[in-house]
């Protein structure tokens, strides 16, 4: 008799894979965890501000219409309920030290990036004592930092007048690491560095160029400066004339 077969035995030895999961890709299983843990979050949450109670009331269905009453998220569940399908990614993880008069304090250091891949992004860093409280305290802060990418058709070579490039020059800097965006036409792609391509796809841009200067190997100051960039496509005024035609575009 084979010993994952022993008498009186039910529970499934350390090696076998439940019934119910075989079959499943680990991806699938890994989003559908998170999207329980994600919605029991919400179910239990017991909000603490003015804007938290409407959005768990349903008075704000969306984060357009958040941040177009002129809010500011608080609490990192007003993003779980308005934005079910959140994506993250884990930026940077390192070990920092710190040394006292004790001896020497280790910590760890997370940047989480979050964003819907359409028009909202945000960065979060954080530090613990431990790997996972590190992550979570990083997650928890990029969702409290995330803002809205103003998107659209700003090369003079393209006319479609769609929403998948930047307005127009935008610069984002971090540290050493300047990053300029400039808009390109329909079918350029993203012409920019492989480690600021997940923030773009983010934030649901799909065409863009870059110029980038300074030290861009440190990846988290040049994710922060990208990220600083796109936030900087929201720093124009527009008069009542023309907020009038891009409402009537829209």
């Amino acid at each position: 008799m084979p010993r994952s077969m022993v008498k009186g035995d039910s529970k499934p030895r350390r090696g076998r894979k439940p019934e119910d999961t075989e079959g499943v890709p680990e991806t699938e299983r890994k989003l559908s965890r998170e999207e329980e843990t994600r919605q029991r979050a919400v179910s239990e949450w017991v909000p603490a501000t003015d804007t938290g109670r409407k959005v768990k009331n349903g008075e704000i269905s969306s984060l357009d219409e958040f941040f177009s009453k002129g809010f500011k998220i608080m609490e990192p569940e007003i993003v779980d309920a308005l934005v079910p399908e959140l994506k993250e990614k884990l930026v940077e993880f390192s070990k920092t030290t710190r040394i006292t008069r004790q001896g020497r304090n280790f910590s760890f250091r997370a940047a989480v990036l979050v964003g819907d891949g359409e028009a909202f992004i945000g960065l979060g860093t954080a530090k613990d004592k431990e790997k996972y409280p590190a992550i979570s305290k990083a997650t928890r802060n990029a969702k409290l930092a995330i803002r809205k990418v103003r998107k659209s058709c700003g090369s003079w070579e393209c006319r479609c007048r769609e929403r998948h490039s930047v307005p127009f020059n935008v610069t984002g800097s971090c540290g050493s690491v300047r990053v300029k965006l400039m808009p390109s036409p329909k079918g350029t792609g993203l012409v920019v560095g492989d480690n600021i391509k997940d923030v773009f796809v983010f934030a649901g841009i799909k065409d863009v160029w870059s110029k980038c200067f300074g030290r861009t190997s440190a990846t988290l100051e040049f994710v922060t400066a990208a990220v600083n960039a796109l936030h900087a496509t929201n720093n124009v005024r527009l008069s009542e004339d023309i907020a009038k035609k891009l409402e009537e575009k829209r």
